[in-house]
């Protein structure tokens, strides 16, 4: 089987600085060239029949993952159905949340924060296709939204994990997996036949239709599709035709967006029902008929690049973890795709698991390190599943509902209406607190903040290395003698000012970003044997 052998060679963290003064330019020129050139030096050696993780899925949350994990110097193989990455529309927003956890994970999109900046960075948004909201986030960090397209996140982080190790399998299809105490075995169908290739661990981020999700035998909470909505990339004939942006009319939605040459992506939404068809074709007849249908006039399309349809239908899988087999992105939860929300869960998915796998690999975790992931990370697409939900609500297009439509537009704008709402949609608000009350700041996000010390820039550069972070206020004397016994995992430095609370004084930060345990919030000692087993 063409799969990486085992025994990789192991870093001790990331060593790999992906936060150059690079042009974006020059990275987009160089991403196909690597990845080919990455194909051609495998050869042979690809598949040895053996990996520390197998990853099937080679989406922008699979791609992460093997990118993260082999920074980390783990043996990782990526199975994709697909020969190449391809261009179809999809989604393009990345959130705050989830810049800002690249940017800690080395993988900054935009313009990097800086920690000595003040005031804060907003965008204009929309809850439910209605204006008026804005997503804010402290200005040390990068933009609140960033725009890319999933293809090219996808490419971007498939040249990363190659060029870090990985192996990427394409055209290659699970077709059964087997698990017991010590691994997974998983059958391989590629164009030679079928192949084997055992793992520790196996991930499906195979998406919505996930094989991994069904081989594994997952159970899931569903609910049932209620709309019918139809996705273009096509050429809009007469510019007067359509309004950019979101717009409602007795009979629907329209979401158009369109360049000065007619090229762009149209979408529809009818809320009288789901799709008679589901798997029939989508045309552009069909489309430019449903578009015009709602707007009450004729709309010319042409060109078709992309057709697609989808619903409101929402599943959210019972857990993400079924002994070594796991779930993230899509193959774990799925829901109507307005807030652009589905790939950010996916790839906050990624950038919870990838480092805790890397521990329990290296033998520096503890033993229910894995079982959070899904305590944290279900959770989370909980509320993204709740709040599209909501939305669709407010958007059917039933007089009755105007009057409420009409108080949240006034309710929008308002300060505090605002900020939960943003935070909500960029999962700003997402806390991996513990169950137990009294849990102070633990699973909370750690700001940016300024460094002190000769080469020390940020929090966010120092975490982009991969290791947790024993933070110091400034004006605290010296680290908790309980964490000695942890030094092999934790990287030790001190803020130029105080950090954020009036009583912390000292703080563990994970590699996500998130406090693991902060001054007050229990036994140090306690938490870090929890997390990364025994002191050495």
């Amino acid at each position: 089987m063409n799969t990486p052998g085992a025994g990789a060679q192991q870093r001790p963290d990331h060593t790999e600085n992906t936060t150059e003064n690079t042009t974006e330019n020059t990275i987009e020129n160089t991403i196909e060239n690597t990845i080919e050139n990455a194909i051609e030096n495998q050869g042979g050696d690809v598949r040895r029949g053996h990996a520390e993780v197998v990853i099937v899925g080679g989406g922008p949350v699979g791609m992460l993952l093997a990118a993260d994990l082999a920074a980390y110097g783990r043996d990782v193989c990526v199975l994709e159905a697909k020969p190449r990455t391809t261009d179809e529309p999809r989604a393009g927003t990345l959130h705050a949340r989830t810049v800002q956890s690249l940017a800690r994970r080395g993988l900054p999109h935009g313009e990097a924060g800086r920690a000595k900046r003040r005031g804060a960075n907003r965008e204009p948004f929309h809850f439910a296709g209605l204006p008026g909201l804005s997503i804010t986030a402290p200005a040390t960090e990068p933009p609140v939204l960033v725009k890319c397209p999933q293809a090219e996140l996808e490419r971007r982080f498939e040249a990363l994990a190659r060029r870090r190790g990985a192996r990427v399998l394409r055209e290659s299809q699970a077709v059964r997996i087997a698990q017991d105490l010590d691994g997974v075995e998983v059958t391989v169908r590629t164009a030679g036949g079928q192949e084997r290739v055992r793992a520790e661990y196996l991930i499906g981020a195979d998406g919505a239709r996930s094989t991994v999700r069904e081989l594994g035998g997952f159970s899931a909470d569903t609910h049932p599709a209620t709309v019918s909505a139809l996705m273009g990339q096509v050429r809009l004939m007469d510019p007067a035709a359509l309004a950019p942006g979101w717009h409602r009319t007795e009979r629907g939605w329209t979401a158009a967006k369109f360049d000065a040459r007619g090229y762009g992506r149209l979408m529809t939404l009818d809320c009288r029902g789901p799709h008679p068809e589901r798997g029939r074709p989508l045309t552009l007849e069909e489309l430019g008929a449903e578009a015009a249908r709602i707007v009450g006039h004729a709309v010319p399309l042409a060109e078709p690049a992309h057709l697609s349809r989808f619903n409101d239908f929402s599943r959210l899988a019972g857990s993400y973890r079924q002994g070594r087999v796991f779930l993230a992105g899509d193959s774990a939860h799925v829901h109507f795709p307005v807030g652009g929300q589905g790939l950010n869960t996916g790839l906050l998915d990624a950038v919870n698991l990838g480092w805790k796998l890397a521990h329990v690999l290296r033998g520096t975790a503890g033993k229910d390190l894995l079982d959070t992931y899904c305590q944290e990370r279900r959770p989370a697409a909980q509320r993204v599943i709740d709040n599209t939900r909501a939305q669709l609500a407010l958007m059917r297009p039933d007089p009755r509902l105007d009057p409420l439509r009409e108080l949240v537009a006034e309710l929008l704008p308002l300060p505090d209406v605002s900020a939960h709402l943003g935070n909500l949609l960029s999962a700003q608000e997402t806390s991996y607190a513990p169950a137990a009350t009294g849990a102070g700041r633990r699973g909370t996000f750690m700001p940016n903040l300024a460094l002190a010390g000769p080469g020390e820039r940020d929090l966010t550069a120092l975490l982009a290395r991969g290791r947790a972070v024993l933070l110091l206020g400034g004006d605290t004397a010296q680290a908790p003698r309980a964490a000695r016994g942890w030094a092999h995992v934790l990287t030790t430095a001190r803020a130029a000012g105080p950090l954020p609370g009036e009583t912390m004084r000292c703080a563990v930060v994970r590699p996500d970003g998130h406090v693991l345990w902060a001054c007050g919030d229990g036994e140090l000692a306690g938490v870090l044997r929890q997390w990364f087993g025994d002191p050495r």
